[in-house]
């Protein structure tokens, strides 16, 4: 059994880094809505709209990512006076998420989607893949700055470091990135004549990475 030498200084730092970059993807939600009094008919309305996003979304093809529909509710909603079980209107939605990758598609799409009946946008919504070589230099740099730290330190010790004894990458809590740069809210009858595409920036991006490098020091002179 082998101790551990204790008599060993050893010094513990933190790097850091965080590198800018344009996004990647840009996501937008989709909400699709049908009411009426005919259960059948609200949900056949509620298909159609479905339908007809999905087809305007996919001719977007090379500018899309993915396309995916989350939750879909057709819900009853009751008379708020008289007795027994009276069905006012039934209430139907479905949401559809579109990812981009080609920017220069996403106002127009996001317009045209907004100016179908009853239909909600909301986004977009910008973020970097996680191939994105933006990380990997985030991480280059978080571990140089790790060094570059120690030595420092050694530096001010009179004395240099002897090798490196434990790298973490464990990383601390943080806010997710692709916060919405912009939120959209329509629910309107269609207009005659198409819209004007709206102009989305971008919104640039931060990869950050985080490392505790544990390091052994040559006993200094004090």
């Amino acid at each position: 059994m082998t101790l551990p030498d204790t008599s060993r200084p050893r010094l513990t730092v933190r790097g850091e880094a965080h590198v800018e970059t344009a996004p990647d993807l840009a996501r937008i939600g989709v909400t699709l809505t049908a009411r009426g009094t005919d259960r059948r008919a609200t949900l056949a309305d509620l298909a159609r709209r479905n339908d007809a996003a999905v087809a305007l979304v996919r001719e977007y093809g090379p500018a899309l990512d993915a396309l995916e529909t989350g939750p879909l509710t057709l819900a009853p909603e009751l008379t708020r006076r008289g007795r027994g079980e009276h069905v006012r209107t039934h209430h139907g939605t479905v949401h559809l998420t579109a990812t981009l990758t080609d920017f220069t598609a996403l106002g127009e799409l996001t317009t045209r989607l907004a100016d179908l009946d009853l239909t909600r946008v909301d986004g977009p919504w910008w973020s970097l893949r996680p191939t994105s070589p933006a990380h990997s230099e985030a991480r280059h740099q978080a571990v140089q700055d790790a060094v570059q730290r120690a030595r420092d330190y050694a530096h001010a010790l009179g004395t240099r470091l002897d090798a490196l004894l434990e790298l973490d990458t464990t990383t601390p809590d943080h806010t997710p990135f692709g916060a919405p740069a912009s939120r959209m809210a329509f629910a309107t009858e269609s207009a005659e004549g198409a819209p004007p595409p709206l102009d989305l920036q971008p919104q640039r991006q931060t990869a950050s990475a985080y490392v505790t490098a544990r390091f052994g020091l040559h006993p200094p002179s004090l």
